[in-house]
Parts: C-alpha cells; sequence; structure tokens
C-alpha cells in the first residue's frame, strides 16, 4: 500500500462519532501523543498559537459534558447517554499572549490529532458548539486560553459510513434502520469545476 493509500484509507475511517464504549479509557500519555502530532503541522506566520487542556480522568469529563451540544441534525437526541460518552477531550484553546487569531492552524491541527487516533483505533467528535465560559470554568482554564473546539475521544461505540450524496438529496448525516450513522458525501465531478 503507498503513503497516498494509507491516507486515503485513514481519511475514509476518520468519521465523528457521538457514541463511544466507556468501558475503555483513553490514556494522558495517548492523548499526549495526540497533541505531539499538531507541532509538525504548518502554522500561520509560523505563530503556534494552539494550545491543548487535557481531559481524560471521569470526574473532570462529567465536568464538561453538560457544557457541549451534541449532533444538531438529530434534534430528537441529547446526547450519547452515561455509558455512551467519551472518556477523554482534547480542549483546543487559542493563547491570545501570542495572537488574536489562528488563521487555519485550529482545523490542520484537529484534521491531524484526528487521523492520529483513527489510526489508534479511536474516534472523535469535533464539537464547535459547546459554552465557552462553562469550559473554561469547569477545566478551569486561565483567561488567557480561549478554547475554539472540544474534541471529544474514546473507542466507538456506533458504526458510522460514508454514502453517496444523491442528487438533489439532503447532506445531513442520519442513522439508517440497522441504526448506522450515514455521512453523505457529494461526488468528485461535484467538487471539480470545469
Amino acid at each position: 500500500m503507498t503513503n497516498f493509500d494509507s491516507l486515503k484509507n485513514l481519511l475514509e475511517k476518520n468519521r465523528s462519532v457521538r457514541r463511544f464504549d466507556s468501558s475503555k479509557p483513553v490514556t494522558e500519555s495517548t492523548l499526549r501523543s495526540l497533541v505531539e502530532l499538531t507541532r509538525f503541522c504548518a502554522s500561520g506566520r509560523n505563530l503556534q498559537p494552539l494550545r491543548y487542556r487535557l481531559v481524560h480522568s471521569a470526574d473532570e469529563c462529567a465536568a464538561l459534558f453538560p457544557s457541549l451540544a451534541w449532533a444538531g441534525y438529530y434534534k430528537d437526541w441529547d446526547g450519547p447517554s452515561a455509558g455512551e460518552r467519551p472518556v477523554a477531550y482534547l480542549v483546543q484553546c487559542i493563547d491570545t499572549e501570542l495572537a488574536p487569531d489562528c488563521l487555519c492552524d485550529d482545523g490542520l491541527q484537529l484534521e491531524a490529532i484526528s487521523l492520529g487516533a483513527t489510526a489508534l483505533g479511536i474516534a472523535g467528535c469535533i464539537i464547535k458548539a459547546f459554552n465557552v465560559s462553562a469550559v473554561s470554568k469547569a477545566l478551569s482554564i486561565p483567561e488567557r486560553f480561549k478554547p475554539r473546539y472540544v474534541l471529544a475521544l474514546g473507542y466507538p461505540a456506533e458504526n458510522v459510513k460514508i454514502v453517496e450524496l444523491a442528487p438533489d438529496s439532503d447532506i445531513k448525516y442520519y442513522r439508517d434502520n440497522s441504526d448506522t450513522q450515514c455521512v453523505p458525501k457529494r461526488s468528485l465531478e461535484d467538487l471539480i469545476i470545469n
């Protein structure tokens, strides 16, 4: 398998998971290894202003969970139940003493972390819908660090698959009859301007 094929395979497996096996921990060491991947990412102006709050204890995970919003397309679902909640989180913050914004660094680093997690069999869900002040308070994050994203992590307790987006179909993810989360994706031809 070529490096390109390996990367494509990881990208295909790297899906947002919202239900996790809470009996399998993700260690601090693993979180540190995932954050280390960000050191090798490009950075606008090479400022490298992003920092990560590692969350892996049961108490901190429980304190963080109520501040998060889950799966906006599932209107009748309040998020994972107690036995299916994430066992770890990475809270991505910008160090405002270094820069007021991070240009595109946040997305590059989240993709690197997500691909690294996928390579380890760990699933994630990048969350932008959360109460910033409640997250900062729950985790005692110093004021200079402003949370941008929360990456929920754990071993998957659900199946997720990519499905072709049919013409005139909806792009919203959904669960099929077998409770598999389906993620419609546009075709290659739809992405290319001729």
